[in-house]
Formats: structure tokens, sequence, C-alpha cells
């Protein structure tokens, strides 16, 4: 077998001190089942924080909106409430869920497709609204109309901008109306003064690309100039989400494992992966076609970090960086962060339930989860999961010793079942009861995917916290900012 190719895991406090705990962690999977899910609500103030010390860096104002759907837990969003972030809802149950968790409407954003009961919801309560195109927006005021409610803050959202002189163009998203239809949505507004107040402008765009993001947010500045220009009086732009988070620790692993990954689609060296599976890679007369359907799991710019480069960034046309043309005009900036506030908030557990070898000299691991419970590939991200043993004195003497290659099959009677396709590299060989630990699950691979197939009840999900006597544990639901409140420091 080849030289083993690593991809560790980036591990950030209280994680790292949580992983460090596997008598606590198999504790809580002895009580309450494989897979288990465990969120860490003081971490997500922390990368709220980290957010709003770019804000004020740049001398900027406005929302930090955590993009509800990354993350189902009540745990994370009940401690988010207790700092000056609010809340990006895509659904009536998330509305619902913001608010019994302690969002005040006016710390919640309404996006995403919108049945009437949500948007009728969201003009009850006085939350913004992210309308999508004319229709959204003739209906919303139609509902205010009919049901005498509260007139509703809008704001527009645009896709498809363009710049003069510049040849980058923002692709089109499902979501928002091009900017080229923006005189038609304020002719439409205007027409429903009475209903509807628009508040500013917003895009969405499904991109890690800062020329797309600076253009359409120049773009947004423009639309801007627009809305001023009919005599309304709009504060706010939102730039969405897409920050990113780095998963990995090293560089340099990533580099070289995509590199092997490409030389094996060519055949050119053994395969990396179940079934030789290539990830979107193939090949043709000795030419590599297609591209990676991956995740770039090593970023060495993210989160925060991404949001204060790209203020930093010059607009397309315009020159001055992003961030001075928000200033000049004294605009909000509104961004929704969902996978970037979630960072190093969580971590899947499962047990391991059956170790086979197989005539190559891997090994086959199974494990008391299925792939659906930690959609870590359905989102294109690879990292090595944490070995935790049962016990501890077995490490390093169970054989055969050194790293060694596993699949990590689920417990699904199906082929597709796979937690992992590519071969990944441990210390040593699991014993049946270890447990591995899938590090930085909490943004969309906890619960984003999963269901209740062949009737095995879905990951329940926990929230940890640290005190005086060490780590702490509630079930998600029933946890509450004021368990945590003698380590939590409010932002």
């Amino acid at each position: 077998m080849a030289a083993p190719l690593y991809l560790d895991p980036k591990v950030e406090p209280p994680l790292t001190s949580l992983l460090d705990s596997p008598p606590f962690l198999h504790g809580l999977v002895d009580g309450l089942g494989s897979p288990l899910n465990v969120v860490l609500p003081d971490r997500v103030a922390e990368n709220v924080s980290r957010f709003r010390s770019v804000y004020r860096r740049h001398h900027l104002e406005g929302e930090i909106c955590f993009a509800h759907k990354a993350n189902r837990s009540s745990a994370l969003v009940r401690r988010l409430a207790t700092t000056d972030a609010a809340v990006d809802v895509a659904s009536l149950d998330e509305l619902q869920h913001a608010l019994a968790c302690g969002f005040t409407p006016d710390r919640i954003g309404a996006t995403g497709p919108k049945e009437p009961e949500f948007l009728w919801l969201a003009a009850r309560v006085g939350a913004t609204v992210n309308v999508d195109g004319r229709g959204e927006l003739e209906e919303l005021a139609g509902l205010v109309r009919r049901y005498g409610l509260p007139r509703a803050q809008v704001l527009l959202r645009l896709s498809d901008f363009t710049g003069s002189g510049v040849k980058v163009q923002s692709r089109r998203s499902r979501f928002g109306s091009p900017a080229s239809e923006l005189t038609g949505l304020l002719d439409a507004s205007a027409r429903h003064l009475d209903a509807l107040e628009v508040t500013g402008v917003s895009y969405h765009l499904d991109t890690t690309s800062l020329e797309e993001k600076a253009l359409a947010l120049e773009g947004c500045v423009r639309a801007m100039d627009e809305c001023r220009a009919r005599g309304m009086r709009p504060r706010v732009i939102d730039i969405g989400g897409g920050f990113g988070v780095g998963y990995l620790a090293d560089g340099a692993q990533w580099e070289r494992y995509t590199t092997q990954l490409t030389l094996a689609a060519m055949g050119r060296r053994e395969s990396l992966a179940w079934r030789d599976h290539t990830y979107g890679l193939s090949s043709e007369k000795g030419t590599v076609r297609g591209a990676l359907e991956l995740y770039p799991s090593h970023r060495p710019v993210a989160g925060a970090g991404y949001l204060d480069e790209l203020l930093r960034s010059p607009a397309p046309t315009l020159g001055r960086p992003l961030a001075t043309l928000l200033l000049e005009n004294l605009y909000d900036l509104c961004v929704e962060p969902g996978r970037a506030l979630v960072d190093q908030c969580g971590v899947t557990l499962a047990r391991v339930l059956e170790v086979r070898g197989e005539p190559d000299g891997t090994h086959v691991v199974r494990l008391a989860m299925n792939a659906d419970d930690c959609a870590l590939e359905e989102h294109g991200i690879l990292l090595d999961p944490v070995l935790l043993r049962r016990d501890r004195r077995q490490e390093g003497t169970v054989a055969p010793s050194g790293p060694v290659g596993v699949y990590l099959h689920g417990n699904l009677c199906l082929e597709s079942d796979l937690i992992t396709r590519r071969l990944v590299f441990l210390p040593g060989l699991p014993a049946p009861g270890d447990l591995l630990a899938f590090p930085n699950t909490a943004g969309y691979c906890m619960d984003f995917n999963a269901h209740h197939a062949q009737r095995r009840p879905m990951a329940r999900k926990v929230a940890a916290f640290q005190d005086t006597d060490g780590w702490q544990w509630r079930l998600d639901d029933q946890y509450w900012p004021i368990h945590s409140a003698g380590t939590a420091h409010e932002v």
C-alpha cells in the first residue's frame, strides 16, 4: 500500500478540550446512543465576536445574521440570542423557532422561498423580509392590506450584476431578481408605499469569488442610489453568506491529496477511494476531464477573515475600498453567515460496530450511523475523524500498529451508505466499542440531510459546556444560556 494520505482536521478550543475527554464522550454515547451530535454554544458567541471585530475595524454598523438553516439546534440559537447577533430564517418553522429562542422581530430577517403563512407571520411580528421578485412583493403587500398588518420592512434581493468596463459578471442566482429589473421592482414598491417600506437591497451568490462579490456589492450601492432618487430612505445592504470555513489544519496535506487524486483518476497510481471513485474527475487520452466536486477544505482565509478581505477590496469600477463606499453613504452592512458562525461549534460521534479485513490490506469499519447522519461528503468536505479509544490503554497496542487504511461504512443495507468514499488513514486499527469523532460538523453536516431510514432514530443532539467541575451537558432543547453563564462572555 502507498504512503498514507492524511487530512488532519483543524480543531480549536473548546473543541480541542472536548475531544481530549474520551470518558465524557463515551459516557454521552452510552447514555444517548450512536450517532450523537454535540454542539458547543459558547463557541458560537466567540464567532459572532470575531465578525463584529471586522465591523469595528472598518467602522461599520449593521447586523450579523446567523443563517438558521445551517443547524437546527435550539442551544446554538438560544446562545446567539444573548449576543448582538440577528438570525436569518428561511421557513415558517425557523421563524417560529427563532421567536421561541428569544429573538425579537427587529433581529430577524426572512429569506428563501416563502409560503403565504411564512410571509404573514413575518409581517405580523415585524421581521424584515428579503423579497425575491415582483410577485412576492405584490403578495406581501396584499397580505398586509387584507389582514391589517403593520407596514412591512423589505429588502429587494438582486442578482446577475454587471459593471461598465468590467469583464467580471456575477453568476445568476436562483434567488433575487436580475439587477437590470430594479426599475420594475421600484415601480412596484412605489405603488405599495402604504404597505411596504424598502429599507435596502441585498444579494445572494453561491460563490467563493471575491471579484464576483465585490461586483455585486458595488451593484447594490448603485441600486441604493436609485432607491434614494425615488425618495426612499434605504439604509441596509445585505450581502448574504458564503464566507467559508477552513476544515483542515494543513494546506500541504490538501494539495498533496488532490494531486494524488488527480493521478488516480488518470490511472497513474492506485485508487484512493471505494470502487475507484474520483470525486468528479476522469481521464480521456491522458487528459484530466471534469472538476473536483469537493469543498475547498483548506481555506487559509475564511469566515471573518474573508469578510475583512472583501471589505478591503476595491470596488470594480469606483476604485475605492468597498468599506469606504459603505461609510461614505452611511449604509449599514448586513451579513448572513451560516457555516462560518458555527465553525468549531460541534462534533458528530459514532460507535464502531465491526472491523473487517480486506484482501488488499485495507479494512472496512462499520459504524453505528449512516451517511445522512454526518453528511460531510454530501457537502464535498473531506477530513479525517478522530479515534477515541474505549480503553485508552489500547493506544498503539491493537494490531496492526501504526497507520492503517480503512473505509468507513454506515449501518444501512445500501451499497451507497458510505460515511466516506475515500480511504481514511487512522493512527491504529479501531476496535468495536471505540468512537470516531467527526469534528466541525455543526455547519450543514449534522442534520441537513438526516432522515429516518430503516426506522433508525435520527441522531440526538446535546449541548456541552464547561464549568468549574469540567465538562457538563444538557439535551439540546433543554439547554438555556444560564446553564453556562459561569464561563460565557457576552459579546
